[in-house]
C-alpha cells in the first residue's frame, strides 16, 4: 500500500515537473523572440533601454489633411481690411481675399473646433504681428485657392506670455494644402505650429530670417512644392520640454532648402520614404535616427551633410539607409558626409559622396546592400574617419 501510494506521489511529481519545464521553454523562447526584435530596432551603442519606433504615411495624415480642394457652398466669406482683424470662432469653411495692412486673421474655438481658412487671393503685410494667428481650437486647414502672401516686416511682438514669431504661428495643429503659391516673408520664423504641422499639397515659398517651419511635434510632409530660404534652419521640429517628439516625416513633394544652420533638424526621427530633397546649409540632415527608405536627397554641406547626434534620450542613435538616392557633396575642413554617434546600416539605395572624410560613426558600420561610390569610385568600406583624420575600417571608431 505504502510502495502504491509512493508511485503516485512520484508520477505526481513528475507531471508537475514536466509542466513547468515546458512552461520555462515556452517562456524563454517568448523572451528570446522579443529580445531579437529589440535587439533588431536597438542595434546601437546606447540601446539598452529605447526603441526606435516609426511611422508610416496612413499614421500620419488623414483623408481631409490630403483633399486640396473644398467645397465652399456654404463657407463664411470675409475680405481683410487695413488695421482691422478677422475673428473666427466657430468651426466651419472660411474663404478670405483681399489686401490689407496691419490684419490679422484670428481662429479662437473651442477645442473640438476643426476650421478651414481658403485663402483666395490674400495679400497681408502686417508691422510686427502674425498674419494668421491660431490661440485655440482642434485643427486648422490653411487651404490655397488662389496666390496670396503674408508677410510680417519688422519685430514681432509678444502676446502676453506669449513669443508670437510667426506669420503663422498656431498654438494648435494646421495642415497647409491647396492648389496655389502661398509666399511668406519673415523677420523671425515663416509657419509655426505647438503641435503637428504638415504640408499636403501647394506651393509655399517662404523667406525668414530664423527657421522656414518650426513645430514642437511633428513636421509632416506628403506633397506640395517648397522654397525655404532660412536664416537658421530650414525644417526644425523640437520641443524643449519633451524630447520624445520633434519628428520630421517626409513621403513625397518637392522640397529646396538653403539654410545658414540646418536644413532639417529633428530632436527624434528624421523618417524619409520619398519626395525630392535639395538641401544647401551648414549641416543637411541632423537629429536622434535618422531613417531614409526612400526618395532622392541632395546635400550640400559645410559641416556635417547626415548627422545623427543624441537628441532625445527616447531613441537610439542611427543612421540607417535601406533605399532612396543620396548625393552628399561636402566642404574642405573638419567635415563628414554621413556621421552618426550610434550606428551606421546601409542595406540598399544608391549613396554618392564627394567629401574628405565620407563616413563617421562611433558605433557599429554594417553595408549589408546598396551600392556607395565615394569620390568617384564604388566601394563596400565604410571607412571610418577617426578624431584627428585617421582612418579606420568597417567596425572602427573614435577614440
Amino acid at each position: 500500500m505504502k510502495n502504491k501510494r509512493y508511485m503516485i506521489l512520484v508520477v505526481v511529481l513528475v507531471i508537475v515537473l514536466a509542466c513547468l519545464i515546458g512552461y520555462f521553454i515556452k517562456d524563454n523562447s517568448s523572451n528570446n523572440t522579443n529580445n531579437a526584435i529589440y535587439s533588431e530596432k536597438n542595434n546601437s551603442t546606447n540601446s539598452t533601454s529605447v526603441t526606435n519606433d516609426t511611422y508610416s504615411t496612413s499614421e500620419m495624415f488623414t483623408d481631409r489633411d490630403l483633399e486640396q480642394t473644398v467645397d465652399t457652398t456654404d463657407a463664411t466669406k470675409y475680405t481683410v481690411t487695413s488695421g482691422k482683424d478677422i475673428n473666427i470662432t466657430k468651426e466651419g469653411v472660411y474663404v478670405i481675399s483681399g489686401t490689407a495692412t496691419n490684419s490679422t486673421i484670428y481662429v479662437e474655438a473651442d477645442d473640438e473646433a476643426k476650421i478651414q481658412i481658403v485663402l483666395d487671393g490674400v495679400n497681408i503685410t502686417n508691422t510686427n504681428f502674425p498674419c494668421i494667428y491660431v490661440k485655440s481650437g482642434d485643427k486648422v486647414f490653411i487651404t490655397t485657392s488662389a496666390d496670396s502672401s503674408l508677410t510680417v516686416s519688422e519685430t514681432f511682438k509678444a502676446d502676453k506670455d506669449t513669443n508670437t514669431d510667426g506669420v503663422i504661428f498656431s498654438k494648435s495643429d494646421i495642415t497647409l494644402n491647396g492648389t496655389a503659391t502661398l509666399t511668406i516673408n519673415s523677420t523671425d520664423n515663416g509657419v509655426v505650429s505647438k503641435d503637428d504641422l504638415k504640408v499636403t499639397g501647394g506651393t509655399y515659398n517662404i523667406t525668414a530670417t530664423s527657421k522656414g517651419f518650426q513645430a514642437n511635434d511633428s513636421i509632416r510632409i506628403a506633397d506640395g512644392t517648397l522654397a525655404i530660404k532660412a536664416g537658421t534652419d530650414g525644417l526644425h521640429a523640437e520641443y524643449d520640454e519633451d524630447d520624445s517628439v520633434g519628428y520630421v516625416y517626409i513621403s513625397g513633394g518637392n522640397i529646396t532648402i538653403n539654410a545658414g544652420d540646418d536644413g532639417i533638424h529633428a530632436t527624434t526621427i528624421a523618417q524619409f520614404e520619398g519626395g525630392t530633397i535639395n538641401i544647401t546649409a551648414g549641416e543637411g540632415i541632423e537629429g536622434t535616427y535618422i531613417l531614409i527608405n526612400n526618395g532622392i536627397i541632395n546635400i550640400k554641406a559645410t559641416d556635417d551633410g547626415i548627422n545623427a547626434a543624441n537628441k532625445s534620450s527616447k531613441y537610439s542613435i542611427k543612421v540607417e539607409i535601406n533605399g532612396g538616392t543620396i548625393t552628399v557633396d561636402m566642404g574642405q575642413g573638419d567635415t563628414d558626409a554621413i556621421d552618426s554617434n550610434g550606428d551606421l546600416l546601409i542595406t540598399g539605395g544608391t549613396i554618392t559622396i564627394n567629401a574628405q572624410s565620407p563616413f563617421d560613426y562611433d558605433g557599429t558600420g554594417s553595408k549589408t546592400g546598396g551600392k556607395i561610390i565615394v569620390n568617384g569610385n564604388e566601394t563596400d568600406t565604410l571607412s571610418n574617419q577617426m578624431m584627428g583624420g585617421g582612418m579606420r575600417g568597417n567596425n572602427g571608431g573614435r577614440r
